[in-house]
């Protein structure tokens, strides 16, 4: 697991067919890294974070799971998808809000144009297109429907 500000996406030996962006469920303004979400997906059971990538609060991607790993983000679709969530998701009340700060937008929408390059048959979702969850807090499937 590494973090860079601009990292450069690896093209998987898997076949990728879906980008799926998620949140990380914790309140605004509360940074959280690879090692603890790695803890808590442990917790739960996994071998290690489920998510491939980690938009941070100032738009630092970290690295969690390799994408040559099936992800553990998204039922049914982990063999053939990236998982990548940002840092945030609820508002100071527990409530699901839009909590993306300026430089998570940047980085977000950034990211998921490089890996649409490396993998432009793949199509870009929201966890909550197959989950009844408000994940990501935002419709990202819409939202970036232009990449």
């Amino acid at each position: 697991m590494e973090t860079h500000n601009t990292p450069v996406p690896e093209k998987s030996r898997r076949n990728i067919t879906e980008i799926i962006v998620h949140c990380t469920a914790t309140p605004a303004g509360r940074n959280v890294g690879v090692k603890e979400i790695d803890r808590w997906h442990r917790q739960r059971g996994f071998n290690s974070i489920g998510y491939h990538y980690l938009v941070e609060l100032d738009g630092t991607i970290a690295t969690g799971r390799t994408v040559h790993l099936a992800g553990a983000h998204c039922k049914g679709h982990n063999s053939h998808s990236i998982g990548i969530a940002y840092a945030g998701g609820l508002d100071q009340n527990g409530q699901s809000a839009d909590t993306r700060t300026p430089a998570q937008k940047t980085a977000l929408r950034q990211m998921l144009a490089a890996l649409r390059r490396l993998y432009p048959q793949a199509r870009i979702h929201s966890h909550r297109d197959f989950a009844a969850k408000d994940c990501p807090c935002f419709n990202a499937t819409s939202e970036y429907s232009d990449i």
